[in-house]
């Protein structure tokens, strides 16, 4: 493994880090910490004398912006590690593009004043749009780990059966994260003081529009889980290669303890510290569908300086999801 694969694994584990961070902001309540100020905080570059709120904002905003210098370190080190047209520089690339993205999403949601305990519907398409972006730029950082860590090239010619059901493994996951966001914000502005007297408030015809959405967040989450587990158990069991095959049980193995997550987080009334739980779950399960996909169309031809990485990825791949 090299030095630049070890770094963007490191890179991926960090955002993750950042991207729990950022959920822990919306539950507490702390996205208007820093005023309506981007990007500096309450109108200055250190606050002072600053409430809980603004230092957990703050925070989030520092670990944030060191996010985006690691990835802008990647990006310099794939194109002067690797040639022209290299898959690797590809994903260093969309990497790049989706955290600059990311950025200036989160830059909205403070300039707008989408935060807090803002229930408007510009918030629910902002998080919506946040949560894709997030998606995809966890994906370009697992391709292009994966990638400098020997990972094979990618090709769909003459999968177009297969590559279709990924696609919608891929927008049913997409899906259930987008509803999963929405959620978490009706549970965090309009909380349940118990189980039976949430599930008043999901079909009270004068409900808010976010307690009313939050019923159709597990009812999509199980069939679209289903969905993956049955594509993950067929791939994994048509497949010859052991690296499909573990990346496959590893996902069946995400979908059912997320289910329980899930689960958890309702009968416990969604507190913190399980909606990172469940956050995290979701992430892995992204994470680990990008990787069976990226070896499922994988092309079983490697570069010969790629070739002497190969035995290492699956650990570092099975690491991301311990």
């Amino acid at each position: 493994m090299t030095r630049f694969s070890k770094f963007t694994w490191g890179v991926l584990l960090y955002n993750l880090v950042v991207i729990l961070w950022g959920a822990y902001v919306r539950a507490t309540g702390s996205g208007a910490g820093c005023g309506s100020h981007w990007p500096l905080c309450n109108g200055v570059v250190l606050p002072r004398a600053p409430e809980v709120s603004t230092m957990i904002e703050f925070a989030h905003r520092l670990t944030s912006g060191l996010a985006l210098v690691l990835v802008l370190i990647m990006f310099v080190w794939a194109f002067r590690q690797y040639p022209k047209k290299h898959r690797v520089r590809l994903g260093a690339s969309l990497s790049m593009f989706f955290i600059i993205t990311e950025a200036l999403v989160g830059a909205g949601l403070v300039l707008f004043e989408w935060v807090a305990q803002d229930a408007s519907m510009g918030r629910v398409i902002s998080i919506s749009v946040h949560l894709v972006n997030t998606f995809l730029l966890l994906a370009s950082l697992t391709l292009t780990a994966w990638w400098s860590s020997g990972g094979e090239p990618i090709s769909f010619k003459g999968r177009g059966a297969a590559l279709w059901a990924f696609i919608f493994g891929f927008l049913g996951v997409l899906v259930i994260g987008v509803t999963g966001a929405v959620t978490a914000l009706g549970d965090t502005l309009f909380p349940a003081g118990s189980v039976a007297e949430g599930i008043q408030q999901d079909f009270a015809a004068t409900a808010h529009f976010l307690v009313r959405l939050r019923v159709w967040h597990p009812i999509i989450a199980i069939g679209v889980g289903f969905y993956l587990l049955f594509l993950a158990g067929v791939v994994g069991m048509a497949s010859d290669r052991k690296i499909v095959k573990r990346n496959a049980v590893i996902v069946i193995s995400l979908v059912v303890l997320q289910w329980l997550a899930g689960l958890i987080n309702i009968l416990l009334l969604a507190p913190v510290w399980m909606q990172l739980v469940h956050l995290l779950m979701a992430d892995l399960v992204w994470i680990f569908w990008v990787l069976l996909a990226a070896n499922t169309f994988g092309t079983g031809v490697m570069e010969q300086e790629d070739q002497h990485q190969v035995s290492s990825v699956h650990a570092e791949a099975t690491f991301v999801g311990s």
